[in-house]
């Protein structure tokens, strides 16, 4: 649905790191409605500085709020990487003492809970989280081939396990991604992210018999179940793409409408120039049996 349908206001954008803060806050521009940006420090890229934005640090709750109301910003997207910060390192403001309890829970379980938790706390202070892809929708990974070399019938064959694995592994709370060649899974993501998955499937391959044939297999990226999309969709990018390369893949299929395309040209093209395929594909896969 077009941006502008979503809700009427400012939109308050909590930036973390890469691209995707910048892309949402113009998409959103285009379509005539407000932003405001909320950087935060070490992780958030200078470029919102085109934006009207603030900076924030790590423990400054209270002022994250006091931003968002001062600004009128009711609908909010949370978006870009961060890294867990270390509690003990943090110098909190007021308004994160008041909620202290919360952020000590924060430490416990994996990344789906304390997405979720996020999101909860926020949606408790009278605010409405959405997701890039519902103000933003052109930034989602359309079905169909984007590039001019699609999938063989060997890599078709690539993607059908790595979608299966990436499902039964996202059960889990286990990454978003997977790699396969010929049928063997050469690595699944975990808390390194897509990556640095791609470096150590590289390396493997360097440490391996010269492969024969030209390049093979696939990068599969797709939301795990249950995952809190609005905070946490999967996202690719051009790096995604050279880091494929480096590792030998033939390409890389993603979920159809489930993952983000950071800088959509810059992405394809790059995926051309190194002769790779980019497909978005149905998910969830098809039941087993």
């Amino acid at each position: 649905m077009p941006a502008e349908n979503i809700s009427q206001g400012p939109l308050g954008i909590i930036a973390g790191n890469g691209a995707l803060p910048c892309a949402v806050a113009e998409s959103l521009i285009a379509s005539g409605r407000d932003v405001h940006i909320i950087g935060i420090r070490g992780e958030a890229l200078p470029a919102i500085q085109s934006y009207p934005h603030t900076w924030i640090k790590w423990g400054e709750v209270g002022k994250l709020f006091v931003t968002l109301q001062g600004h009128g910003c009711r609908d909010l997207v949370i978006i870009g990487g961060v890294k867990r910060p270390d509690l003990a390192n943090i110098k909190f403001d007021f308004g994160a003492i008041k909620s202290l309890p919360f952020i000590l829970s924060l430490t416990i379980g994996g990344d789906d809970h304390v997405l979720s938790s996020v999101v909860r706390y926020i949606e408790g202070k009278g605010y409405r989280v959405r997701g890039a892809g519902d103000v933003a929708p052109e930034l989602l990974v359309p079905k169909g081939r984007l590039t001019g070399k699609g999938p063989s019938k060997d890599d078709e064959a690539d993607i059908e396990t790595a979608l299966r694995v990436v499902d039964a592994l996202g059960r889990l709370d286990v990454g978003q991604g997977a790699v396969v060649a010929k049928g063997h899974v050469l690595a699944v993501e975990a808390a390194e992210g897509t990556d640095a998955m791609l470096e150590r499937c590289a390396e493997l391959r360097k440490r391996r018999v010269r492969r024969k044939g030209g390049l093979s297999g696939v990068l599969v990226k797709a939301p795990k179940p249950g995952q809190e999309e609005r905070v946490d969709m999967p996202a690719i990018g051009p790096n995604t793409l050279r880091h494929a390369a480096s590792a030998g893949l033939a390409g890389v299929a993603v979920a159809a409408g489930r993952v983000l395309l950071a800088d959509r040209e810059a992405t394809i093209s790059t995926a051309n120039e190194l002769g790779l395929f980019l497909v978005g594909l149905d998910w969830p896969p098809l039941a087993d049996g």
